[in-house]
């Protein structure tokens, strides 16, 4: 397994109280395996992805919880120094803004050779011909020309590329690009995950009213013309999330149990969990 994340918490301390962004994930992925995850703004994706790449912000934010396990180290134990070590050499993260996460003063070839110099020891001169290798690889045209242009000398899709280029990962909100690039997936909301399960049987047929909720959201072309479908509400306040199911007061199929009892992630089959008292009839609705 290359990572494996363990009953993950993490808290934002504010003047008006304490916001549980994460409360208590878990999911692993494979060497190979893309995991998509997904939710609302709000819901924990990148808090989540912040604290496994050890870039929280502390303070606001606390990690008070859990286990970060990759390729068998608890990233949570690792002194700064290593940690650091691990984070662009092993792995990295591509933000939806590019161009915030591109530093405007440094060349791009400067940013992305930046990992073969500082992390494997290259000359300036190797570091850059890597550089215009890995441009290439992501098929930005006349990468040797290009090397030494800034981040604003590229268009927003080359600078992705850019960042892509440095991680050779994907993150979207785009639900059409999961079901292309995924092979399972992980629902949050209000800082839990709330289904996870192999992509096509989530497509297919989800097993959590929010879920659903995601997918009936989608634009679809035999439906041109009519008003879009959108989950009732907003996402919960951190600061004081509903008791007992928090998806409960957007719920279409909520009853009495959903406000005091939270669930469990419950086994639907071997492959996939959800965490809705009523996933029988979730799933059934679906079908």
């Amino acid at each position: 397994m290359l990572l494996d994340v363990r009953d993950l918490q993490v808290e934002f301390h504010t003047r008006e109280g304490v916001a549980k962004a994460v409360n208590g994930v878990s999911y692993s992925v494979d060497a190979g395996e893309t995991l998509a995850v997904l939710g609302e703004s709000g819901s924990g994706k990148s808090v989540t992805a912040q604290a496994i790449m050890g870039i929280l912000d502390t303070p606001p934010g606390h990690i008070t919880g859990g286990e970060i396990i990759f390729e068998g180290r608890d990233l949570l134990t690792l002194k700064e120094d290593r940690r650091r070590k691990v984070r662009g050499a092993e792995m990295a993260m591509i933000f939806q803004d590019a161009l915030s996460s591109l530093n405007p003063v440094l060349t791009v070839g400067e940013q992305l050779g930046e990992m073969f110099t500082v992390h494997r020891g290259m000359s300036r001169k190797d570091a850059k011909a890597r550089a215009v290798e890995l441009m290439d690889r992501v098929r930005i045209p006349a990468a040797t020309a290009r090397v030494d242009q800034y981040p604003h000398q590229f268009s927003g899709g080359m600078r992705q590329r850019i960042m892509i280029a440095m991680g050779l990962i994907l993150i979207t909100h785009d639900l059409g690009v999961v079901a292309d690039v995924a092979d399972k997936i992980a629902v949050m909301y209000a800082g839990r995950i709330v289904e996870t399960a192999p992509v096509h049987d989530i497509y297919r047929a989800p097993a959590h009213p929010y879920t659903r909720g995601l997918l009936d959201s989608i634009p679809r072309l035999d439906q041109k013309g009519q008003e879009l479908y959108a989950i009732k509400g907003l996402p919960p306040n951190l600061l004081a999330i509903p008791p007992g199911c928090a998806f409960h007061p957007r719920c279409p199929l909520a009853q009495p149990v959903c406000t005091t009892d939270e669930p469990p992630l419950y086994e639907v089959d071997p492959r996939r969990r959800s965490a809705c008292h009523f996933w029988k009839e979730t799933l059934d609705g679906a079908r």
